[in-house]
């Protein structure tokens, strides 16, 4: 894995840009600060606009390795540790140190990785955020500054998922360094401590409350879903209030986002059929454009479609195939139109044509390969991988809505919201007895689980819901095979002090679900010593499938 410049190296190096001609797309990112622009920036608000357009393309950067393309590679690495996306330990697959889950210590793949790609964003949004004041009246400035706002929110909020437990019971506990537009200097000087769970989440739903007010008040129209407006701004803070525990709040927005926004769910007609690729698609609500001229697609094989993609050309298509947990694909009802996403048992697929069906076939696709996404134009075994990747579906705002009903008290509620949209959009024979909220909150994740699956969002779904890690029955090769509970910090603290007096592991119940600090962070970063880390994880030990 290449080496990151990390949160103080890249701060001191002054990694603030306004403009896209400003970007540096070398493998370390980031520019040094050019001051007349930034003053420009500061008097002519417009000027932002090539700043905001920088940030979203770094959602797509592309280093030097071949697993490192961005966002896209954080949501395959994520869904990869989980439970639901099933791949073979095979030199092609580079996404098996996931797999594995022999990524997470501080001088692995993973934590360097999302570090990186998060700070890099983060730096960008400060740059907008700094030179456009909150009090602005003018509508494209509101609409500026709100990008970079929830921009910013939207990083910090995976970064705090991933690097600390989940937000209920672990306030306090340390999370990442808070690097701002406010702070930057003295964090170059002196360094960030990592601040606590709390005051990420209050850092977060700062940036996103005034992104939203700044929305509601901007008459500025995005030019395409590239860019975050009030329905995706509303979206991300009911994603934000779900982890938080903030039922009520969810579901406001859950609904208010359902009902401003433009986007619409897949018809049941629809669903089945390879697709998942363009930003214009009628459900997308948020996505990553991909130009055919970006490096990942002229790079051939160093994208999301390469290593996800069973119908192109790239790295699944020869054997890294991506598959659905055969446990989880048998608790889909025989009706449910989504059944086709993946090939079955047998290996065939009812919405694939003829000619799809023959060359997955003839390429020996294992039982259960992935569907879900075509390839670009539709072409098969097209070498120019230039889709583009959802970040956020109008889908999902259903299962918030229903799920933070359920939650706050109305649980028929919530049970009819799932229940009527499942059966009008995915399942005609769709069925819920729910007796309890905490039913209709596993009746959602099952939904979640397999509407967006291979999105990136399953990894944290286990998080937020403590639900540990258990990939038996699931079609995992047996050395895959693992159960991990989830465990809150304190008693695995506990559990490790008694093995460290017997001298003894336990590799499978002390496996660890967040990432450690990279090492080059903790080495660079004066308030942060090596014991104010997570804990280490032991080798982990498989279990009888």
């Amino acid at each position: 894995m290449k080496a990151y410049k990390y949160l103080l190296g890249a701060v001191a190096a002054g990694m603030m840009f306004t403009g896209c001609a400003d970007l540096d797309t070398a493998p370390n990112g980031g520019v040094a600060t050019d001051a007349q622009k930034q003053e420009a920036l500061a008097q002519n608000p417009e000027r932002a606009a090539a700043s905001v357009a920088a940030i979203t393309s770094l959602f797509s950067h592309r280093g030097d390795d071949h697993n490192d393309f961005g966002y896209p590679a954080i949501m395959l690495h994520m869904d990869s540790r989980g439970q639901d996306l099933v791949s073979r330990g095979i030199g092609y697959n580079w996404f098996a140190a996931s797999l594995y889950l022999s990524d997470y210590n501080n001088t692995g793949v993973l934590s360097g990785f999302v570090w990186g790609v998060a700070y890099r964003q983060i730096y960008a949004a400060n740059a907008v955020v700094k030179n456009i004041s909150l009090e602005t009246e003018d509508s494209k400035a509101q609409y500026y500054l709100a990008q970079g706002l929830a921009l910013r929110a939207f990083d910090y909020f995976n970064l705090a998922q991933l690097f600390q437990y989940t937000y209920e019971g672990n306030t306090d506990a340390p999370c990442v360094p808070l690097i701002l537009d406010t702070n930057a200097d003295d964090v170059a000087a002196n360094g960030a401590k990592r601040a606590t769970v709390g005051e990420v989440y209050d850092q977060i739903m700062t940036d996103i409350n005034n992104a939203v007010e700044l929305l509601r008040k901007s008459k500025t129209v995005r030019p395409d879903k590239r860019y975050v407006d009030l329905a995706t701004a509303l979206g991300l803070r009911a994603r934000i209030n779900l982890v938080m525990q903030n039922w009520e709040d969810a579901a406001k927005d859950a609904q208010e986002a359902i009902s401003l926004g433009t986007a619409t769910p897949l018809p049941l007609a629809e669903v089945g059929k390879p697709g998942f690729k363009e930003l214009t698609e009628q459900n997308w609500m948020w996505g990553i454009y991909i130009d055919e001229t970006d490096p990942v697609v002229i790079s051939g094989i160093i994208n999301f479609p390469s290593h996800m993609g069973s119908l192109n050309y790239g790295y699944a298509s020869v054997g890294a195939w991506r598959m659905i947990n055969v446990d989880l694909y048998n608790r889909i009802g025989v009706n449910d139109a989504r059944r086709a996403w993946w090939l079955d048992a047998d290996g065939q697929s009812t919405g694939l044509n003829a000619q799809q069906q023959d060359y997955l076939t003839n390429q020996g696709a294992l039982p259960y390969t992935q569907v879900k996404f075509a390839p670009y134009q539709d072409k098969l075994e097209t070498s120019t991988n230039a889709c583009d990747i959802p970040l956020m579906r109008i889908e999902e705002m259903y299962y918030i809505l229903a799920e933070a009903q359920a939650m706050s008290g109305a649980v028929a509620v919530g049970a009819q919201t799932l229940k009527t949209f499942t059966k009008t959009y995915r399942d005609p024979g769709y069925d819920l007895s729910a007796a309890s909220a905490g039913d209709v909150q596993d009746a959602v994740w099952l939904q979640r689980r397999i509407e967006l699956w291979g999105e990136g969002l399953s990894y944290f779904d286990l998080l937020r819901l403590r639900k540990g890690i258990d990939r038996r029955k699931g079609g995992f090769e047996p050395q895959f095979v693992y159960v991990i509970p989830d465990t809150k910090e304190e008693e695995r603290r506990a559990i490790q002090t008694t093995l460290d007096k017997n001298g003894g592991t336990e590799g499978t119940t002390m496996a660890r679900l967040i990432l450690r600090i990279p090492n080059a962070e903790v080495e660079a970063n004066k308030q942060i010593d090596p014991e104010d880390d997570n804990l280490a994880s032991p080798v982990l030990t498989p279990v009888q499938d």
